[in-house]
């Protein structure tokens, strides 16, 4: 029988004291109950909305743009990342304009992209990319600039082409860093699937929200806080998996 791992254990207690604050708090009624409503009535809520199958349209909207925005940002940055952390000289070239748009706001690029694209989903997968793209891009940019110069000389002996070193051993060797930006941009751009929905009032979780807020319907909104939570803690476990499984060669060296 596997034993329980006791880090876990804490984790599940720390989640569950919270939980208990949280309800002792709204019954003490020290913030009204229309803005802080107890776990207990927002999980009703959500239980409420799951039984009748009114979460579920809002939900998949959600988790599509997020899932959709997420794989452009990646595809697109795991490209552009290799290339440029490939060669020297496009660092030297591209890194000054690399700097001047990194650091602009996703949602500042909301009605840029509204102008050209409308109140639409390929205006939300627009700034979702646009914004989970950098952690993925600059992550491959220091895992592919970083390849030791051993694995280059080995390539070198061996005579593969530039299409085989990038292939056999410097996408390899970066995979851990693409990872790490992988699970930071995941967050990102359900972050951003959340804001472009309450911005230009798509159907999603975040318009539910917005929504709620709006009609002070606060068990609403907490509930719909309470989902996003379970989406995100699901995703990130489902990719630290996938990291576990990728890289388990890792471990056999440790």
């Amino acid at each position: 029988m596997r034993k329980i791992d006791p880090l876990t254990i804490a984790a599940f207690g720390f989640a569950l004291a919270l939980i208990l604050a949280w309800q002792l708090l709204a019954e003490l009624n020290f913030i009204s109950p229309i803005f802080f409503p107890s776990p207990s009535r927002a999980l009703s809520v959500l239980a409420a909305r799951v039984l009748d199958g009114s979460i579920w349209t809002p939900f998949f909207a959600t988790a599509l743009r997020m899932l959709f925005g997420w794989a452009l940002a990646s595809l697109a940055g795991i490209a552009i990342g290799a290339a440029i952390g490939s060669s020297r000289l496009a660092r030297d070239l591209l890194e000054p304009t690399l700097d001047f748009i990194r650091p602009l706001p996703a949602s500042a690029m909301i009605p840029i992209a509204v102008l050209f694209l409308g109140l639409s989903n390929a205006m939300s997968l627009s700034v979702i990319a646009f914004g989970a793209i950098w952690p993925v891009l600059l992550a491959t940019v220091h895992g592919f600039s970083s390849v030791q110069p051993e694995l280059r000389q080995v390539s070198d002996v061996l005579g593969f082409s530039r299409f085989e070193f990038l292939k056999k051993i410097a996408l390899p060797s970066a995979f851990p860093d693409i990872i790490a930006g992988l699970r930071v941009s995941l967050a990102i751009s359900l972050i951003l699937a959340v804001v472009t929905e309450m911005q230009a009032s798509l159907p999603g979780l975040g318009w539910d929200i917005f929504f709620a807020q709006r009609m002070y319907r606060s068990a609403d909104l907490y509930a719909g806080l309470v989902l996003l939570g379970v989406m995100g803690l699901t995703a990130n476990h489902a990719l630290m998996l996938f990291e576990r499984r990728v890289l388990r060669w890792r471990n056999l060296h440790a």
